[in-house]
């Protein structure tokens, strides 16, 4: 549901075709089709799969997302979905996580639905995700281990600390640990007091409700805090007077591809006249104690110190050009006098560059030429 929805407003089909070759799984076939529910036009997502195995244990699932060619913050978020499954699977039964034989969530199916969707936000510029009160369902539900009622143990776990309802009546069950573990990994709270909507679509799902759209509505904007647009953040900052500048950047692009929003380094004087470097790492409320494990693990600092700090930023998208037989991406940020302000990714850029010898300022020029003749 959350692939077709991506897919109404605006993710490129052929990408999703492709994704299973890119997790390097042969012979998957993705439909895609145009439905009705609740006579809505919505999307619908299936995958035609070959014989596989009956579900995986997590290191198989892992492996998987990591070979992918996926960037690195779409990898982390697709593996701590995953591994958040695991763990709960592991408490529910009493076993260790690399004990857990995932069944429904171990299909080739759940695969392509947790890590595409994460990846698909990520192909269309989503820099945040809200969620409002999820509808649980009723009844129950056959799963691997029996008849388990809804929401199931797992699913009612991994939904902890989410605004949740019963219900409606009748409609059987509504979220899956699929749906459960994406919402834990990317949402950023409930659904913000103002927005400026841009886009929105839907995604079908497979049964058809008596007297209800069943489909996930998903909604592209911008993000207009009740404060005048000011998103609040918590900065996480560290001196170390004992590690090597090549140790510490390397620590800076772990924090940024496990979702740290910005890192900057900072040389300052600590005790004893001793020559330091300030670390400080911007991250979102929900990211915050990952982010600062981080830290613990990958520094030698003995404390963080947290400080509640806010931030207004331009809303921006990410659209994608064809110059010269390659992608490139273009980020663009909307003023606030209504006007669009435009720069190319330089990691694309620079591919371009290198394969046709062309330098980085014409490769750009000609990318942003692209972007204005739409």
């Amino acid at each position: 549901m959350t692939l077709g929805a991506l897919i109404d407003v605006g993710l490129d089909p052929e990408w999703l075709r492709g994704l299973p070759g890119e997790l390097g799984i042969e012979g998957v076939q993705v439909i895609i089709k145009d439905v009705k529910r609740g006579e809505i036009a919505c999307r619908k997502v299936d995958f035609e799969i070959p014989e596989q195995p009956h579900g995986r244990h997590i290191s198989q699932i892992l492996r998987l997302v990591d070979g992918s060619k996926a960037p690195p913050d779409v990898r982390q978020r697709a593996s701590a979905a995953f591994q958040g499954i695991a763990e709960v699977e592991a408490e529910l039964h009493g076993v260790s996580p690399e004990k857990v034989h995932l069944h429904e969530v171990g299909a080739v199916d759940a695969i392509l639905d947790v890590l595409g969707s994460i990846w698909g936000l990520s192909e269309l510029g989503v820099s945040r995700v809200y969620c409002g009160t999820i509808s649980l369902g009723d009844g129950f539900v056959k799963a691997a281990h029996g008849v388990l009622p809804v929401p199931a143990p797992a699913t009612l776990r991994l939904l902890e600390g989410q605004a949740v309802r019963p219900g409606p009546e009748g409609c059987g069950e509504l979220v899956t640990p699929t749906g459960a573990a994406l919402v834990r990994v990317l949402s950023a709270g409930a659904v913000p007091g103002r927005y400026v909507p841009r886009r929105s679509g839907y995604g079908a799902g497979t049964k058809e409700l008596p007297n209800r759209v069943n489909a996930l509505r998903v909604i592209l904007a911008d993000d207009l805090a009740a404060d005048g647009g000011a998103e609040r953040l918590v900065l996480l900052a560290t001196d170390i007077d004992d590690m090597s500048p090549e140790m510490l950047a390397a620590t800076g692009d772990l924090l940024l591809d496990s979702g740290a929003l910005d890192v900057v380094f900072t040389s300052t004087h600590m005790k004893k006249g001793r020559v330091g470097t300030r670390v400080e790492a911007l991250a979102r409320c929900s990211e915050v104690e990952q982010i600062e494990s981080l830290l613990f693990t990958h520094t030698s600092t003995l404390g963080v110190r947290r400080t509640e700090v806010e931030r207004r930023a331009l809303p921006r998208i990410t659209e994608r050009v064809h110059i010269l037989g390659f992608d490139v991406r273009i980020k663009v940020a909307r003023l606030p006098n209504g006007t669009r302000r435009a720069k190319p990714e330089f990691d694309d850029i620079q591919a371009v560059s290198r394969a046709t010898g062309r330098t980085l300022s014409d490769v750009s020029a000609l990318a942003l030429a692209a972007l204005e003749r739409g």
